[in-house]
């Protein structure tokens, strides 16, 4: 198990254990991660990580609070790390996105025109390489929505949609825990843009198998 999802796992029971409540402010850092027997470091990515999924409140200049949610959907936010480790499903969904996304960049390569290629451009050039892990994703989300809607096949777009949904906690989880997400997503989204712009089908769906592939190694690797 990652230093991280020890730590995560490590203010988890503190919370099961009634330690910490909605509410209640955490530690000092010094003070908890001797508590906890952890680095310090390593907890600060784990009062990261937990910031993302809205478990933890950080004020700056105050301190990082438990949120507010009921202790019961408290609970399941943070058990969705341990879940992520052990649910083959997600990894089903990701084969499944892996063949319909690049079909659909393929797709939109053949029949895009200038005005869609220019929106999708609008996606890609509004976020930078000093987005947030949140903002990635949001972006992420957003430009492979935009290609399934260029095929021009409205039932082929909300399938992808649906399924994308179901992949949002594994791509946040990545964009935590693993190094340079953010740059390597932003080459890879111009590159697949940029071959549906050229019009090259079988060069936007080779890259969009291996864009789809990247979180699913990512996820293969952390079982």
């Amino acid at each position: 198990m990652a230093v991280t999802d020890e730590a995560i796992l490590r203010i988890k029971e503190m919370i099961i254990a009634g330690e910490l409540a909605p509410g209640d402010r955490l530690p000092p850092e010094k003070e908890l991660s001797e508590r906890l027997g952890l680095s310090r470091s390593s907890l600060r990515e784990a009062v990261k990580a937990l910031e993302v999924i809205r478990v933890l409140d950080v004020r700056r200049g105050d301190g990082t609070y438990v949120t507010s949610l009921e202790p019961r959907l408290l609970l399941e936010a943070m058990s969705f790390v341990v879940d992520l480790h052990d649910d083959q499903s997600i990894l089903e969904i990701l084969a499944v996105r892996r063949i319909l996304e690049s079909a659909a960049s393929s797709l939109a390569a053949r029949q895009a025109d200038a005005a869609v290629i220019a929106q999708l451009r609008e996606v890609v050039a509004g976020v930078d390489h000093a987005a947030d892990v949140e903002s990635l994703v949001a972006h992420d989300l957003e430009f492979h929505r935009g290609i399934a809607e260029a095929t021009g096949n409205a039932y082929l777009a909300s399938l992808i949609d649906s399924l994308s949904s179901h992949t949002v906690r594994a791509r946040i989880w990545r964009g935590i825990t693993q190094e340079n997400v953010v740059d390597r997503t932003l080459q890879e989204h111009h590159a697949i843009l940029d071959a549906i712009a050229a019009g090259d089908a079988d060069l936007a769906q080779a890259l969009t198998i291996a864009h789809v592939s990247g979180v699913e190694q990512w996820l293969r690797s952390a079982l």
